[in-house]
């Protein structure tokens, strides 16, 4: 019950994410979620994208460092405090949040959003007790038509 997720480095200067989403484009790559933190030298681009591995291979051929991490992704309501449920139940059973970031789709009054927690199975476990919709990665193309 994971997405994964593509975490690409990207050197900290003007141009590169330009460079970066124009391969994408050259190879037909949608991003269905991105988020970029930087860092002095460097930045780290997270993107979900319907073929991870597809798109690992291209990047691996045009030279750029990236890896694969398995994510969670939910639905929660688009309005305020409809990302709370999703907190309290995991803050309320031990599990550590470490980022996340979040995206809209084509679904009338529902957001998205994916998370990196420390324990996966433990998240999915929580999140199902609470009435939380997860989705997999299969699942992905369904939230865009």
């Amino acid at each position: 019950m994971t997405v994964k997720q593509i975490s690409v480095f990207l050197e900290n200067k003007p141009g590169q994410l330009t460079e970066f989403t124009k391969l994408l484009e050259k190879n037909h790559i949608d991003m269905r979620a991105m988020s970029l933190a930087d860092a002095e030298d460097f930045g780290i681009l997270r993107l979900i994208v319907d073929d991870a591995y597809a798109t690992a291979c291209v990047l691996k051929e045009a030279g750029y460092v990236s890896s694969i991490t398995p994510v969670l992704a939910v639905e929660l309501p688009d309005q305020p405090g409809g990302l709370v449920k999703i907190l309290e139940a995991l803050g309320q059973n031990g599990v550590n949040l470490e980022y996340a970031y979040a995206f809209t789709a084509r679904k009338k009054d529902l957001a998205y959003l994916i998370l990196r927690v420390a324990d996966n199975d433990k998240a999915i476990e929580v999140l199902g007790k609470n009435g939380v919709k997860l989705f997999c990665q299969h699942e992905l193309p369904d939230l865009f038509e």
